[in-house]
This record gives structure tokens, C-alpha cells and sequence, in this order.
């Protein structure tokens, strides 16, 4: 039998940066939902163990042996004993190191998938504690649903109930590093905590209006076509709102329809056919199959 998890997209709605640790890290606040573009990740369970990649960025993906799914395996195989594992199948549908999770979210998807092998529940801190492990993304994407992120990823909120938002997200076909941005960041800065997140969708775009990502202009220094980007979004007929996503290079805009995002997604990719462009639906929704 081969099980099957969808590895949603990660989108940071908001981004501050609210200090740098002794050890390097940083903490930070983000408000994350998840969009309906997705990594797909089967696994047959009496299979030996493996990893294949396919799908359109399958290229960009790095060696099978650094891969997140391989090294989420390995880390749960340290918490829970004679961990049953198996050949994945990963189709990669969305960008590599571009501000979006994919690989945190591949990871989650793995240890749902393990999860299900061995009779674990998604709340097991085993698997938390992997996930931690794995990366400071994972923890977000173990379940795929709306969250405050804090520190470096270990301290979520419960998750929220955010209204389903139409949205385009671009990718320039540009990678970027975390580390890199985080380079050129200037510093922390000052801004309100998140609190009160709301649940209607014309207030839900007020607040993120408040609250911005602060790695944007560090991630313009180090591609300009960031800024390129988010001012072809802002440019297009109705946008409620254009922002980066992570720490870049993929920003989204959001629209109030699905015919408003569609329409202006057309329109970008007659003008911009190097871009990965995408209409997307984020809502409060898992991304478990």
C-alpha cells in the first residue's frame, strides 16, 4: 500500500526579526498560513528505504542524501525505537530555497507519513522533537495550519481560524539563501507584537498592513528583483495587498476572488514568462490527505 501526504506551501503573512541569539539564530515572529500549491510525498511502507525525487524542480532539489525528508526520517528514527520507515516519492511542484518552506514542509509531510507507519498521533512530542531537529521551518508545517511561529520555530500559538484568501505568488526563478538575506539584514526593528489576529478578511488585511516582513529589504539588496516583483503585484487591478514571503525571493499578493487572482495571474505571465507565477487559494485548512 503506498500513502500519500500533501507538503503545502508555507507563506510568513508577516515577518519580524526581534533579535539575534549568542548562537547565531534568530528570533523572530511570523504569522504562517499555507497555500493549496504543494509538494506531493507517497510512501510504501514495505519497501526498502529510499528517496526519489521527480516533479519540475526535482533539479534544484540538491543531493537525495541532504534531503529534509531523509534527515526528518533519520531524526525521528533517534526518538522512537525500531522505527518503521520505507521508499518515499517526492514530487516537487514548489521553488527551491525561495522564501516558501518547501523543504520544512516535504519534512512535515515525511513524519505524517511516519507517523501513520508506526501508529503515531500528529501531537506525539517525538514527533515535534524531530521535527525540531530537522529544521526550525518543520514544526510549522507538521500540520499544515495557520500559527503564530516564535523563536526560532520551536513556540507556535494555537492554530487560528484565518479567513480563505485568493492570492498570486512569484517566484523569479531566483534562489535565495536564508543565511544570505540574514546577511544583509540591518538589524531588528521596532514593532508591535502580534496579538488579536482577525477572522474577517477586510480586517485580517488591515493588520497585515501593520505588521510587515522585515528581511524585505535585505532580501532586495541581495537580488533586485525582488523589488521588481512586488512592484509588478502592486501594479495589478485590485491587489489588497503585496509582500514578500520568508526571507524571499517568492511574494504573493492578495485579492479579495479567486476571478481577481486568476485574471492577474494571467496578466503577469503574459508579461513576465520567466516567472513562476501561480494562482492560490490560502486557507485554515491541513494539508493531510
Amino acid at each position: 500500500m503506498t500513502l500519500l501526504e500533501r507538503a503545502p506551501a508555507k507563506i510568513n503573512l508577516t515577518l519580524r526579526v526581534l533579535s539575534r541569539r549568542a548562537d547565531g539564530y534568530h528570533e523572530l515572529e511570523s504569522l504562517v498560513a499555507f497555500a493549496d500549491v504543494a509538494d506531493i510525498l507517497t510512501l510504501q511502507p514495505d519497501a526498502k528505504d529510499g528517496l526519489e525525487i521527480t516533479g519540475p524542480f526535482a533539479g534544484k532539489s540538491g543531493p537525495v542524501a541532504d534531503n529534509l525528508v531523509l534527515k526528518a526520517r533519520a531524526a525521528l528514527g533517534k526518538y522512537v525505537a525500531g522505527l518503521r520507515g520505507g521508499y518515499f516519492r517526492l514530487e516537487k511542484n514548489i521553488p527551491v530555497a525561495a522564501g516558501l518552506g518547501g523543504g520544512s514542509a516535504d519534512a512535515g509531510a515525511a513524519l505524517r507519513l511516519l507517523a501513520r507507519v508506526n501508529g503515531l498521533t500528529v501531537e506525539d512530542s517525538r514527533l515535534l522533537s524531530a521535527a525540531l531537529a530537522t529544521g526550525a521551518d518543520v514544526p510549522v508545517c507538521l500540520d499544515s495550519r495557520p500559527r503564530i511561529m516564535r523563536g526560532i520555530g520551536e513556540s507556535l500559538s494555537e492554530p487560528i481560524n484565518l479567513p480563505t484568501v485568493r492570492a498570486v505568488l512569484v517566484n523569479p526563478r531566483v534562489a535565495l539563501e536564508t543565511r544570505d538575506v540574514f546577511g544583509k539584514f540591518a538589524g531588528p526593528q521596532i514593532g508591535n507584537g502580534l496579538v488579536d489576529v482577525p477572522r474577517e478578511i477586510d480586517a485580517l488585511i488591515e493588520f497585515l498592513k501593520r505588521h510587515d516582513n522585515d528581511l524585505t529589504n535585505a532580501a532586495s539588496a541581495c537580488a533586485s528583483v525582488v523589488g521588481e516583483v512586488l512592484d509588478a503585484l502592486r501594479a495589478l487591478p485590485r491587489v489588497r495587498l503585496a509582500r514578500m514571503s520568508g526571507s524571499g525571493p517568492t511574494c504573493f499578493a492578495l485579492f479579495d476572488s479567486h476571478g481577481d487572482a486568476a485574471t492577474a495571474a494571467q496578466e503577469l505571465k503574459v508579461r513576465h514568462n520567466d516567472w513562476w507565477i501561480q494562482s492560490v487559494t490560502i486557507a485554515s485548512g491541513s494539508g493531510k490527505s
